[in-house]
C-alpha cells in the first residue's frame, strides 16, 4: 500500500481538497479557541472526530448555550450522510481487506468522496489511493485546525461573527444537495421548525427539532408521491 505509485496519484487528485481545507480549517480552529479548547484537544477532535460540519456545530451550538443532548443529536443526524457515502464504496472494497476497508470508510468526507467517486469511475483507481486521498485530505484539515486554534489565541475573533460559520456551513450543506422535491421539503419545514422552535423559546434543541421534522416531512412527501403514482398506474 505504502508504494509511490499509490502514494504520487493520491497526493495528486487530494491537493484541491488541501488547499481548500485550509481555507475553512482556519476558521474553525479559530471558533473553536473562542469556546476555551486548546491546540491538543482541536488535534485529538480532528483525529477521532473529523467531520467539518460537525466541528463547526460544536462550539456555535455551545456558544449558543445548547444542552450537550441537543448537539450530539444535531451534529449525528447532519453526519448520517457519511455512512450513505461508505455504503456508496461498497462494491469497490469488495476485495480488500476489512482493516483497510475501515480505515477507507472511515475517512471519507464530501469532498474525497467526489474525488474519488470521480477516480473510480474513470478506472484504474483503487481502494489504496482512496485511501491516501482521505488521509492527505485529513492531515490537511487538521493541520489547518491547529494553526486556526493559535490564531485564535493571539487574535480577538468576536463571537457574533464566529457563530456565523454554522449558518455558512449548513447553507454549503444545502447547496451541494441534489434540486428535488424531497430534499426541498425536508430545506423548507426544517428552517420552518427552527423558527418555530425558537419563536416558543426552544433555542437550545431547536436546531435538533428541526432536522428531525424536516427528515420526517421528506420521508412522509416520498412516501405520498410513491403512493400516487402507483394509484395512477
Amino acid at each position: 500500500m505504502f508504494t509511490l505509485d499509490n502514494i504520487r496519484p493520491a497526493f495528486k487528485a487530494a491537493i484541491p481538497i488541501m488547499l481548500g481545507y485550509v481555507a475553512i480549517g482556519i476558521p474553525c480552529g479559530i471558533l473553536s479557541a473562542s469556546i476555551g479548547m486548546n491546540a491538543l484537544q482541536v488535534f485529538m477532535m480532528c483525529a477521532l472526530f473529523y467531520s467539518g460540519a460537525g466541528q463547526f456545530m460544536i462550539p456555535n451550538m455551545w456558544i449558543a448555550g445548547a444542552p450537550i443532548a441537543s448537539i450530539i443529536l444535531s451534529v449525528s443526524f447532519v453526519n448520517t450522510r457519511q455512512m450513505l457515502y461508505s455504503a456508496a464504496f461498497a462494491p469497490w472494497c469488495e476485495n480488500v481487506s476489512k482493516k483497510l476497508a475501515f480505515w477507507f470508510a472511515a475517512t471519507v468526507t464530501d469532498e474525497s468522496f467526489g474525488v474519488n467517486t470521480q477516480q473510480f469511475e474513470k478506472g484504474g483507481w483503487s481502494v489504496q489511493r482512496a485511501t491516501f486521498v482521505n488521509l492527505f485530505s485529513q492531515s490537511s484539515w487538521t493541520v489547518s485546525c491547529v494553526v486556526g486554534v493559535f490564531v485564535g489565541n493571539a487574535i480577538d475573533i468576536p463571537l457574533v461573527i464566529a457563530a456565523f460559520a454554522m449558518t455558512s456551513i449548513f447553507i454549503c450543506l444545502l447547496v451541494t444537495q441534489k434540486l428535488t422535491a424531497p430534499n426541498v421539503v425536508a430545506a423548507i419545514t426544517a428552517m420552518v421548525g427552527v423558527f418555530v422552535c425558537k419563536l416558543v423559546g426552544l433555542s437550545g434543541p431547536a436546531i435538533f427539532i428541526g432536522a428531525l421534522v424536516g427528515v420526517v416531512c421528506a420521508i412522509v412527501f416520498s412516501r405520498i408521491r410513491e403512493g400516487g403514482s402507483g394509484w395512477s398506474r
